[in-house]
């Protein structure tokens, strides 16, 4: 708003005014005209129209905005802050999404349990929870051979960082993870966007990960503090090898490049000990 033309009529003038004049308004009423952005080529018409409140007795009172305006923009003004204060609380007040873990079954004896950076060896199975249609198995999809992956360092999707702690070998788990979790509003392959997934998890062995404290040192052949790639495919050989699992280079070297995409901060081409453990002290 540039300005308001506002003039409140005389006593005198106001007795002196025609009937009609004085029907329009009543005694000590103010006329206010508000100059916007689309009138400012209109000034020298405003300008008569000025003129011509003056000979009618009506004096100006200042650039302002009419009284029952200001209120109104006060009230305006208090009702969009209540109702940004009212969605900011109702939102802090949702809680976020979480994963849901349902045990099916735990062995008697639990000698060790998941935690971040181990290796863990499963059979899955992953359902959507709209109509229950399996999207993955490895029973069916993996030639019925259980998939390896590293626990914390995001190599699955969140919802199982989260719902695969704290796991014994020989348990079974049914984790709902709701889509913020798991693939979100792109989807993924068979699974549309903002699903809700159902794991039915099996847990057949756990081992040393490439980024438990006891592994860096195993993994530093030179002892120079930091590793190279051929230095953590030796490691995750040699583990492998040491169980009895089969040695897939190709796989082998994927999982080094994963490791490397996320643990080499710096991008030099090797993992020092403190990229190698910093988000890890509880390891």
């Amino acid at each position: 708003m540039d300005g308001c033309f506002c003039w409140a009529r005389s006593e005198a003038s106001q007795s002196e005014g025609s009937p009609r004049a004085l029907g329009r308004r009543k005694p000590g009423a103010a006329r206010c005209h508000v100059c916007g952005p689309a009138e400012r080529g209109r000034a020298p018409a405003l300008a008569a129209a000025a003129s011509q409140a003056r000979g009618a007795g009506w004096r100006p009172r200042g650039p302002e905005v009419g009284p029952g305006c200001g209120a109104a923009m006060a009230a305006l003004l208090r009702v969009v802050l209540l109702s940004a204060v009212l969605g900011c609380a109702a939102a802090a007040l949702i809680p976020a999404a979480d994963v849901k873990v349902e045990v099916l079954q735990k062995p008697f004896i639990c000698h060790r349990r998941t935690k971040w950076g181990d290796m863990m060896l499963v059979h899955y199975e992953g359902y959507l929870e709209r109509d229950g249609s399996m999207f993955h198995s490895t029973h069916k999809h993996n030639n019925g051979q259980p998939m390896w992956f590293t626990l914390g360092i995001r190599e699955a999707i969140k919802g199982w960082d989260k719902g695969l702690k704290d796991m014994c070998v020989g348990e079974k788990r049914k984790l709902t993870i709701p889509p913020a979790l798991a693939y979100g509003k792109e989807g993924k392959g068979k699974i549309p966007p903002e699903s809700t997934l159902i794991f039915n998890i099996d847990l057949l062995e756990i081992r040393n990960g490439p980024r438990s404290h006891e592994s860096f040192q195993e993994m530093d052949l030179n002892d120079d503090w930091k590793l190279s790639k051929q230095e953590v495919k030796i490691y995750l050989k040699k583990e492998f090898e040491r169980h009895g699992a089969v040695v897939n280079d190709t796989q082998h070297d994927a999982l080094v490049e994963d490791i490397f995409d996320k643990e080499d901060e710096d991008s030099d081409g090797f993992i020092s000990a403190r990229e190698f453990t910093y988000k890890h002290d509880e390891l």
